[in-house]
């Protein structure tokens, strides 16, 4: 579900008004009528609710005086507050709000404070209040009066309905630029926008409903521009391809998983552990000798390679040819391998010299943090990294705040520069490709702020890179169901109590649920 600026969104409007030829009063029409059928799927008793709409008097003000004649018609007792001069409604809205007149419908003026006043108490006594205000237009925070009727509406009880966006949001940046409404449900037209799917502004939507008001699905695909997405289930099902009854494990990829050291040897395991619950054929975990022990006791699935190691138990840059001569279809390498000179050497090797893609994770990019330079794809090569924002802000050069208030541009700063995909962890992870894109997941909860959650995520992305043989399905795929199966293991253990190793048992029904298959504990 692509994820739309406000230029983007006046362009689908321009081509499906102009080169498609539906009326903009029809996509007006469309917009009201969409947001009633939302209310009415939200609202059990809508019919019994007294309703406001809050109106400006631009294209939103208009959507907002369909939404008053619809429900209206419908029974619904609804009064409609214009902030502004009724005089200076224009164009389509215009025509809505004369509808509106002629049909008798309750229509107030509200011109500046002192009449604000006088009415103010009025949306008091209603249950539901719709916020047609402002919609993807705005640039700059509102102040004076529309000030006071924000701070005064986030004061009320009342439920509150934005249209198109929370009033006050800009709809090119998921900062709060401004006082701004804070909605329980927010009624989108056509796409989402950045303000609703990304923090810290996506707080003020509350619960997001997307509606179809009539631009063409290739309209909205074909916009020029930055690419962002919303990953969804719908988009991600048929990624995961039906196995063959003749399929074997040579058919599913054979990860090698380089990961451990002394007194880091579960992070090997849940690694391993991610890639085999996502369907790799065969997995084998390289980790220095002296961990081998432990790194095999703790699974029976997973072959073992012992490394050679040094003094401080972490895997020596000498290894780096015995991996490179393995028949491997990925190498995922990070998770708990330490910080020393041999693991730099070997990071570094694999960068320069692998054959086949590259996840790395954890240390593997720690260790790169002095010299982030070498961090970069050779040509054809397939890098995918998935750093926290700390980790992220030492391959930058910044400070982890200055990554967490530009994530998007983070990501796509690097992955663009670089030749990698990047998974950017944290809420909201994001997918940054090579070609610029930027694909945002809604799965996942805090409850995965837990040790080995990211160990668990290098070995998911490896499995899918083995099967799929494409990144960016992969990394797509991977943060969808790792966030889907912490949202599971959080329903089943609490998020406070979930472990990493909770959230990759969970794997295998987050992949029932993503295609539609019931959960193993339905079928019982």
């Amino acid at each position: 579900m692509r994820v739309l600026s406000a230029e983007q969104m006046r362009e689908a409007d321009r081509r499906t008004i102009e080169e498609i030829g539906i009326p903009s009063l029809v996509l007006m029409e469309n917009a009201g009528r969409q947001v009633v059928t939302a209310l009415q799927a939200a609202f059990e008793h809508l019919a019994e609710f007294r309703v406001a709409v809050l109106a400006g008097r631009g294209n939103n003000g208009g959507d907002g005086f369909v939404i008053a004649r619809v429900l209206g018609q419908r029974g619904v007792d609804v009064t409609v507050f214009v902030l502004g001069a009724l005089a200076n409604v224009r164009g389509d809205a215009r025509v809505n709000l004369e509808i509106l007149g002629r049909l008798g419908s309750p229509v107030v003026e509200v011109q500046g404070e002192e009449a604000w006043e006088l009415h103010a108490s009025e949306l008091a006594a209603c249950d539901l209040i719709v916020d047609a205000m402002f919609g993807t237009g705005l640039k700059t925070p509102l102040s004076g009066f529309y000030e006071t009727v924000i701070a005064d509406l986030n004061s009320l009880d009342a439920t509150v309905v934005s249209v198109d966006l929370p009033s006050g949001l800009s709809a090119d940046t998921n900062e709060v630029i401004g006082p701004a409404v804070r909605a329980d449900l927010t009624v989108t037209l056509a796409a989402p926008k950045l303000p609703l799917v990304l923090p810290p502004a996506r707080a003020l939507a509350g619960e997001l409903v997307v509606v179809d008001i009539g631009i063409p699905p290739q309209v909205i695909d074909g916009l020029e521009g930055p690419r962002v997405e919303v990953l969804t289930r719908e988009g991600l099902k048929g990624l995961v391809p039906e196995r063959e009854a003749e399929g074997h494990k040579g058919d599913y990829g054979h990860v090698l998983v380089v990961a451990g050291s002394r007194g880091k040897t579960g992070a090997a395991h849940l690694a391993a552990t991610g890639a085999l619950r996502c369907g790799a054929g065969l997995v084998t975990v390289a980790t220095p000798a002296s961990c081998l022990p432990v790194v095999a006791a703790l699974g029976a699935e997973y072959m073992t390679l012992p490394l050679p190691e040094t003094g401080e138990g972490e895997v020596s840059a000498a290894a780096i040819d015995e991996i490179l001569a393995g028949p491997w279809d990925v190498i995922a390498a990070g998770p708990g391998l330490g910080t020393g000179d041999g693991v730099r050497g070997l990071v570094t090797g694999l960068i320069e010299r692998a054959s086949v893609p590259l996840v790395l994770d954890a240390d593997a990019l720690n260790v790169l943090a002095g010299d982030p330079g070498r961090l970069a794809a050779r040509d054809g090569q397939v890098v995918v990294v998935t750093p926290h924002p700390g980790e992220m802000a030492r391959l930058l050069g910044l400070t982890t705040a200055e990554v967490q208030a530009n994530r998007l541009e983070s990501a796509r700063n690097l992955a663009t520069a670089r030749g990698l995909h990047v998974v950017l962890k944290g809420h909201r992870s994001l997918v940054a490709t090579p070609g610029g894109a930027v694909f945002i997941n809604t799965t996942g909860n805090p409850g995965m702020a837990t040790g080995g959650t990211g160990d668990v995520l290098t070995g998911v992305i490896a499995a899918w890179l083995g099967q799929l043989g494409d990144a960016e399905a992969a990394c797509r795929l991977g943060v969808y169901l790792h966030g889907a199966a912490g949202d599971l293991a959080a329903g089943d253990e609490g998020q406070v109590a979930m472990t990493a190793q909770d959230l990759a048992v969970h794997l295998g029904d987050a992949l029932l649920e993503l295609t539609a298959e019931p959960r193993r504990s339905d079928t019982r």
